[in-house]
């Protein structure tokens, strides 16, 4: 996921969150945004996992990209960290890259150190949560107050329950280390402070186990009709520029 801010004076940051893809891919993907790779001014990692950092040293070090991750995910993943610009980062403290100020929270997740982010510029606040088993206090006073969610919906449990998953994986994606279902998705979006919202996109639904017209209603029954913009993003395609002020 891609992320920028323009300052008053017309300097713009853009940031990617992880990169679980090949190079050429992500070359593809932000061509497509019109945005050239070394306007990347960073890429903040979440997790060690392979479809969110397998293609993130290998642009790093192709085009000079400083990196951001956790202690317990650098050491998980540090083979393939030579020549890269590494910075460590940790639960709730906050640290800029150009124009953004980017604020770790811890989740839970069956990663080394898994963080997820928010980041804000200007006095708007965008909040992201992925790959996460389980609802905490933790993270919903993190997303509280944001002007934007990009909000993990991965599963609806009955479809997960009646797939042809093998035993060991459905327990894992629906137990508590895992990631989101449906349900526990709303239960978040119901508790956070609203207040400001204005965007809401649903991210990482499972092709096999979800259906996105099954998430956009849950999505209008939580927010009652309130004045709130709601998307889906694309596994394949993501979502383009969304502005939000």
């Amino acid at each position: 996921m891609l992320v920028s801010a323009i300052s008053d004076h017309d300097r713009r940051t853009s940031i990617m969150l992880d990169c679980g893809f090949s190079v050429k891919e992500a070359e593809r993907r932000l061509a497509r945004l019109d945005m050239l790779p070394a306007e990347v001014a960073g890429i903040v990692v979440t997790h060690e996992h392979g479809d969110h950092i397998r293609g993130v040293f290998k642009f790093a070090r192709r085009y000079g990209t400083p990196v951001w991750l956790s202690y317990g995910t650098y050491q998980a993943a540090q083979a393939d960290s030579h020549g890269v610009d590494i910075h460590f980062c940790r639960d709730d403290e906050v640290f800029s890259i150009g124009e953004l100020q980017v604020h770790p929270y811890t989740v839970p997740h069956d990663a080394r150190e898994p963080l997820q982010y928010c980041i804000s510029s200007s006095g708007c606040k965008l909040g992201v949560l992925t790959d996460v088993g389980h609802k905490t206090d933790r993270i919903v006073s993190a997303l509280s107050g944001c002007d934007a969610l990009v909000l993990e919906w991965n599963h609806d449990a009955e479809m997960l329950s009646n797939s042809s998953y093998p035993y060991s994986l459905k327990m894992r994606i629906g137990g508590p280390h895992g990631h989101l279902s449906n349900a526990v998705a709303a239960e978040i979006l119901r508790e956070v402070d609203k207040s400001k919202l204005k965007l809401v996109i649903a991210a990482h639904l499972s092709q096999q186990n979800n259906k996105p017209e099954l998430v956009e209603r849950l999505m209008a029954d939580v927010l009652e009709g309130a004045m709130i913009e709601i998307g889906i993003a694309c596994q394949h395609q993501g979502f383009g520029w969304k502005e939000v002020r």
